[in-house]
């Protein structure tokens, strides 16, 4: 699957002052699995290196200025900020990883600063507010989020869902879209159990509409969902209730041990992939193939490891 990614975080030498910086999760982890579409509005309008640039918010004007000169940049900026939208909506993308703190990147923490000097606030950077509106639901984050464990397993989640969805779509039919929906359903109880019972109505009563129509809104609340975070309680239910599959087939230690790991999971004693590996080993050894098809047991590739950390879940 395609990425966008600012070009610095994969150690491209585009940044003001001619250096990058490098991501080793996103280069290194992450990259073994996505193929990544470069992006840097400045570099393409001011080159590398350059004068360093900063919002200026005067009334409700924003404007962004050198901050050796004192230059008005913005239309400099905004030209090279479309013509790389308009670059990467050619790329089917699956998603966006954004530099933080960046006046062109950064997701609501670009700093904004008064005509005097004065820091006012923090708002999207020119590029990452094009970019939000033009994709609606489309995954994105700042890789300096994607240090906390939560966002991150989130994040990652979300992209490979994504990605599924529009895989599927590529040759959607109906019995497709209810086998889809139903290897998807601990995954969005996790997410929004409300979204959840909604999407399986449209799937539900598909017969009233056409498949398109059924189809197209079926992903709009998909996309909706699988934006959501995930916390310890929606997680723990789901753990609960996945292990209510198994029930039939555990003796009475077996179901104790798998509620303690649960419990320990839910106290953050354990991380989310110990009861995940017991649920999925009994669930391989008595042939549950409803569980063993769902994707909340393995949600991206297993190599990744995101829920090993005890702070993925939150």
């Amino acid at each position: 699957m395609k990425i966008a990614v600012s070009g610095c975080l994969l150690g491209e030498r585009i940044r003001f002052d001619a250096g990058h910086k490098r991501d080793d999760f996103i280069v290194d982890t992450l990259g073994i699995y996505a193929q990544y579409v470069s992006f840097c509005p400045e570099h393409l309008a001011f080159g590398s290196p350059r004068p360093s640039i900063r919002m200026i918010k005067d009334a409700e004007d924003l404007s962004i200025v050198s901050n050796k000169t004192g230059e008005d940049l913005s239309d400099a900026l905004l030209k090279t900020s479309q013509d790389e939208l308009q670059r990467i909506k050619q790329e089917n993308i699956r998603g966006i990883i954004f530099k933080s703190k960046s006046p062109t990147c950064g997701m609501n923490s670009s700093k904004v600063y008064l005509p005097n000097g004065f820091a006012e606030g923090k708002d999207d950077g020119v590029f990452a507010s094009l970019c939000k509106q033009e994709f609606a639901y489309l995954p994105m984050e700042e890789e300096g989020r994607l240090n906390d464990a939560w966002l991150r397993e989130n994040f990652v989640m979300q992209l490979f869902a994504y990605d599924a969805f529009e895989v599927f779509k590529s040759d959607a039919s109906m019995k497709g879209l209810v086998d889809f929906h139903q290897s998807y359903k601990f995954l969005l109880q996790s997410k929004d159990e409300k979204i959840y019972r909604e999407l399986g109505q449209i799937v539900g009563n598909h017969e009233q509409k056409s498949f398109e129509a059924t189809l197209q809104a079926y992903e709009v609340l998909f996309k909706c969902a699988i934006s959501k975070k995930s916390s310890i309680g929606r997680t723990r239910n789901v753990l609960e209730h996945m292990a209510g599959f198994l029930k039939t087939f555990l003796n009475a230690q077996e179901k104790q041990m798998l509620h303690e790991q649960i419990d320990d999971c839910a106290a953050k004693i354990v991380p989310l992939i110990v009861p995940l590996s017991t649920l999925k080993l009994y669930a391989t050894k008595y042939a549950v193939s409803y569980l063993l098809g769902q994707k909340f047991l393995e949600p991206y590739p297993k190599e990744l490891a995101l829920r090993s950390d005890l702070k993925s879940i939150k």
